[in-house]
């Protein structure tokens, strides 16, 4: 009974499980470890296979278009644009007011009084004072080269032009009166540095006080009568300014006559000067319009000799000194840029181009010696120094306003040397060097060369013509190539 009763237990019974385990361990060993064993061989070939392929390059992703399948490849995609290409040069240029100008001061005697740099002077107000009397500034391009004042009259009408003829209608380069004529019985004409010639007869001709510590003219003599009047177009200009200044009387033009010097006395009153309606050498000075003074090179109690005084223009403008070999750029009325120190950019144009050029390193010297037509001086300074020579270029702005209260610093000119309008560009950086030669572009999958309505494969590329290089890109022609499409900037 006892066997009949352990016969039908169950597996999970009392000492069932481990003789189920026993009997299952024996029954499907096997089994197992043949699936096992075909799992593994499986898996070997699908690695094999895998490594193979990978090493082929045939996978990656070529479909997909994605990046991250790809590492071989960039994932910079740029889209062909159509745009203006401009080539610009930049040079470094100085804000102010432009080349300094010494005025060519002719009165003699001692300073005592200069005016203050950055000062403007306008028509009719001293530029210095000398002996206490105003150097006055005018307007015009002919510098005062003599003293401006009515003729002296001949004493009878047959005795002008045999020896002092260039006196009466031009003067010397003093402004004298000559009387002409034979010098055996009258006496000569009074020199242009003051000295009175003596007549055979030991009498001498009178002379005039000095004006503003010119040489005395003539004109003012007390052997004076019926004013012959000075002609040139020295004394157009004079009676223009005079004109200019509010005093009339007189007719503008190229004489100088008794009606101009009556003029000249009333302007000579207003500026608390002898009234000898004659005008010095030295009492005038002739700049193209108003004037800023730059700088003085000579101090109150000096001598007024040199150039005591420079002058720049009013207006704010920008110098260049440009490579003297490239210099195209500048001629007059060209557009350019300028860079301001405080970040803002302002139109200008080109105003003049120095004729002069100026070594930087030597060669000036020898430019000078070479000038007679020596032994070639200045050839063989521009040979040494031809490089570093450079020409000045002044450039002034459309709208002076534009700058601010900025009045000097270093600013950035910008000129165009190239540009190309409407056409087919890339960044720089998209251009392939091609086997075969030249450049090509590599189309993102998807890309439809040409617009012919096929997609790119992977790794297509499409000859391209380069034309201006500008900012970084590059203009590009060819019949694969449209706007909008898509390419690769290569790793």
């Amino acid at each position: 009974m006892k066997d009949e009763e352990r016969e039908p237990v169950p597996a999970g019974g009392e000492g069932g499980p481990g003789q189920t385990d026993r009997a299952s361990s024996r029954g499907h060993a096997p089994g197992r470890r043949r699936r096992r064993t075909v799992l593994v061989v499986a898996g070997i070939v699908v690695v094999a296979l895998a490594c193979t392929v990978g090493a082929l390059g045939l996978g990656g992703g070529g479909g997909s278009g994605r990046d991250d399948a790809a590492p071989g490849r960039s994932s910079q995609v740029v889209r062909v644009t159509r745009t203006t290409l401009t080539d610009q040069t930049e040079v470094d240029g100085q804000l102010g007011h432009g080349p300094q100008v010494p005025f060519p001061v002719k009165a003699k005697g001692t300073v005592t009084w200069l005016p203050a740099t950055g000062t403007t002077v306008r028509r009719g107000q001293a530029v210095l004072r000398v002996d206490d009397r105003p150097v006055v500034l005018l307007y015009g391009s002919l510098p005062m080269y003599r003293d401006l004042a009515v003729g002296q009259q001949p004493d009878r009408a047959d005795d002008g032009g045999t020896d002092g003829g260039t006196g009466t209608d031009g003067g010397t380069a003093g402004g004298t009166a000559g009387d002409g004529g034979s010098a055996g019985d009258r006496s000569s004409a009074t020199s242009s540095t003051g000295s009175s010639a003596k007549s055979p007869t030991g009498s001498s001709a009178g002379t005039a006080p000095a004006v503003s510590g010119s040489a005395p003219t003539a004109a003012t003599g007390s052997n004076r009568t019926a004013g012959v009047p000075l002609h040139g177009l020295d004394v157009k200009q004079f009676e223009s300014n005079l004109s200019a200044l509010g005093y009339s009387g007189f007719t503008v033009d190229e004489s100088y006559t008794d009606l101009t010097a009556n003029a000249v006395k009333r302007w000579q009153k207003d500026l608390g000067l002898p009234q000898t309606g004659a005008v010095g050498a030295g009492d005038v000075v002739y700049a193209p319009g108003p004037v800023r003074i730059a700088g003085t090179s000579a101090r109150v109690g000096d001598e007024a000799s040199g150039d005591p005084v420079s002058y720049t223009s009013t207006s704010r403008m920008v110098t260049v000194n440009a490579p003297a070999a490239d210099t195209d750029w500048a001629q007059r009325g060209s557009r350019v840029t300028v860079d301001l120190p405080d970040g803002r950019s302002v139109k200008g144009t080109v105003a003049s181009l120095g004729a002069d050029a100026t070594a930087v390193t030597g060669g000036s010297d020898g430019a000078s010696d070479g000038g007679d037509g020596g032994d070639g001086g200045g050839s063989d300074a521009g040979a040494s120094g031809g490089r570093a020579a450079t020409v000045s270029v002044v450039i002034t702005f459309d709208d002076p306003d534009s700058l601010g209260r900025l009045q000097s610093g270093p600013v950035t000119v910008r000129y165009t040397n190239k540009q190309r309008k409407d056409v087919l560009a890339v960044p720089v950086a998209a251009l392939t060097a091609l086997a075969e030669g030249g450049y090509g572009l590599e189309l993102v999958d998807g890309a439809t060369p040409a617009g012919n309505g096929e997609d790119a494969a992977p790794g297509r590329f499409v000859a391209v013509r380069t034309g201006l290089f500008a900012q970084g890109m590059v203009e590009v022609s060819g019949p694969g190539v449209h706007e909008g499409m898509k390419v690769r900037i290569p790793k």
